[in-house]
């Protein structure tokens, strides 16, 4: 009799804690899923300097396909120069300056994040993103569309960096210059 009610608590124990995870909530798969960010340059001598590649690994993220939500964190010292065909030299120079208070400042704001708000799906498989981005300590509204294509949710947002208090980077006078607009591209996959 003590063994079948221990057993009995124990399955009431678990079927709680299963009422407690949503049905639709699951993470994303970290390894799989990537986020690059793309920065141009512009100004007179802009043809003597090169455009840069970013990739930003995601360190944690949560998807709950039934309430259609989706939230994603980055930490800024975790981004990568990639700039193919760059020295290495180059290249830590250019991702120091990104990771300086020139740019990012990581050591002051460390974490980046995107929550949704509100996700509409426009067509099968099609979806319009809206939510909130935190970046160097700036919260603004975003939106973006996203497709689902072989379990892989994709898309593309465009991104002023004045509107969230970086100033892009200037130098030779201004005859060289980081665009103000900066592409990122992203593919998010779950967990499976």
């Amino acid at each position: 009799m003590n063994r079948t009610l221990q057993r009995s608590s124990w399955l009431l124990v678990f079927a709680l804690l299963l009422c407690l995870i949503p049905a639709g909530a699951t993470e994303i798969d970290l390894a799989a899923s990537k986020l690059t960010v793309h920065v141009y340059k512009t100004g007179l001598f802009s043809g003597f300097a090169h455009d840069h590649t970013v990739s930003a690994p995601i360190a944690s993220g949560h998807l709950d396909l039934e309430k259609r939500s989706v939230e994603l964190s980055f930490r800024a010292q975790d981004m990568k120069v990639e700039d193919p065909g760059v020295k290495d030299s180059e290249r830590a120079d250019v991702e120091s300056t990104m990771k300086s208070d020139k740019v990012l400042d990581a050591a002051t704001f460390p974490e980046i994040s995107f929550t949704s708000t509100q996700i509409d799906e426009t067509s099968p498989d099609h979806f319009l993103v809206h939510g909130s981005l935190a970046l160097h300590g700036v919260t603004r509204p975003i939106e973006f569309p996203v497709e689902l294509s072989d379990g892989k949710y994709s898309g593309s947002v465009k991104l002023k960096q004045t509107d969230f208090g970086i100033t892009p980077i200037k130098i030779a006078g201004g005859t060289v210059r980081v665009k103000d607009v900066i592409d990122i591209t992203f593919e998010i996959v779950a967990v499976k």
